[in-house]
């Protein structure tokens, strides 16, 4: 058989595939008589309901010169790390604010951070393609200042996002702008496995995020600039699980849910979306204009402990807490006293779900503590 019959029997198979997707996503599309909060609705569900002193801003932690890009809680809750374009990650005493390291790093544009579940190491990356792992333990140099202990060198784009395989300090993922997830072994740091780059069910621009499913470690998320959000399993290097479509623009956030059976997206469209990755099916959309009657990109997510509450951080400084049930904003922090200045870039919630941190452009991050009942929201 010829190269030119092979091209073209590879051709039509490439056309029955896409026609077999193309048909296979409508007849979804028509098994899906409503959403998440339709149904709510029909069952005389009622909204969730904040009053004053229910999520108050209680502390602002004041330390970073430049633009705050990224911030991680430790599982013990008490301990939060921050990565700014100033060039330093510092680690906070979230409950007296006082800074307990100020790490300078080698190269100074930032993009991510992330503790180690036993929170005595940190991982962070950005615009020098390098993941650097810095043990908390380790005695400080000449200068007074934390040396890196491994370099986590592969991509060939920048890392946009990192995060420990969860009970493991030896184990994490990166998401990098050369399209593509790593999975890295940190005592030897070497890369475990690759997820995406020339198979066609890669993603096929930037990844900007990447979620770990808390119910399984091997079951990862990823979002990226080509819109679409992706669903790998750690097993199966390569080649994505599913995708899942519905976002016009970049996704720039991906969160899972409690359950582990949905995860959350966050785009620069302006909406949130909540996707199942059993059915691959769009459950939810979350779309509200802001008070300037204008659109903003969403920059970070997070849900709450049972799952009830969605957090939005966006470009204009807002950060909406979404009812995830009946799809309606019930608070936004961006318009209560001590709010940010600038755009929200990042956001996290405590591990025992007691508090919520925003970081922001205005070079501050916030701690916004829970009152009351809202404590086990």
């Amino acid at each position: 058989m010829s190269v030119a019959e092979l091209k073209e029997r590879h051709l039509a198979a490439t056309e029955t595939l896409n026609n077999l997707k193309q048909r296979l996503n409508q007849t979804r599309r028509s098994l899906l008589d409503t959403d998440v909060a339709g149904y709510a609705r029909s069952q005389g569900k009622n909204p969730v309901t904040f009053g004053p002193t229910d999520l108050v801003c209680c502390r602002t932690l004041q330390g970073h010169t430049g633009k705050v890009y990224s911030l991680d809680w430790t599982s013990e809750k008490n301990r939060i790390v921050s990565a700014s374009q100033d060039g330093r990650l510092i680690v906070w005493n979230a409950l007296t604010r006082q800074k307990i390291h100020a790490i300078k790093l080698p190269c100074s544009w930032v993009m991510t951070c992330a503790f180690s579940p036993t929170g005595q190491s940190i991982a962070c990356g950005g615009l020098d393609n390098v993941c650097s792992i810095i043990n908390l333990n380790s005695a400080t140099d000449k200068d007074g200042n934390l040396p890196v202990t491994r370099m986590l060198s592969g991509h060939k784009g920048y890392i946009s996002s990192c995060q420990y395989v969860p009970d493991e300090d030896t184990h994490l993922i990166t998401g990098s702008g050369d399209q593509t997830c790593v999975l890295w072994d940190i005592t030897t740091g070497l890369k475990t496995s690759v997820f995406g780059g020339e198979f066609q069910s890669g993603h096929t621009a930037d990844v900007l995020s990447v979620s770990i499913n808390g119910s399984n470690s091997r079951i990862f998320a990823s979002g990226s600039c080509d819109a679409t959000a992706r669903l790998w399993d750690t097993r199966v290097a390569s080649r994505a699980v599913r995708a899942f479509h519905g976002h016009e623009r970049d996704v720039n956030s991906v969160k899972f849910f409690p359950d582990g059976n949905r995860f959350g997206t966050g785009s620069e469209d302006g909406t949130c979306r909540l996707f199942d990755i059993r059915t691959g099916h769009q459950l939810q959309v979350y779309s509200q204009k802001h008070s300037d009657n204008e659109t903003h990109p969403v920059t970070s997510i997070a849900f709450s402990i049972s799952g009830r509450l969605l957090f939005a951080g966006y470009t204009n400084g807002d950060c909406y807490v979404w009812d995830t049930l009946l799809a309606k904003v019930v608070l936004n922090l961006g318009s209560l006293q001590d709010s940010h200045e600038s755009r929200i870039t990042c956001l996290g919630l405590a591990a025992d779900g007691s508090a919520l941190c925003t970081g922001s452009w205005d070079t501050n991050l916030k701690i916004w503590a829970f009152g009351g009942h809202r404590r086990v929201i």
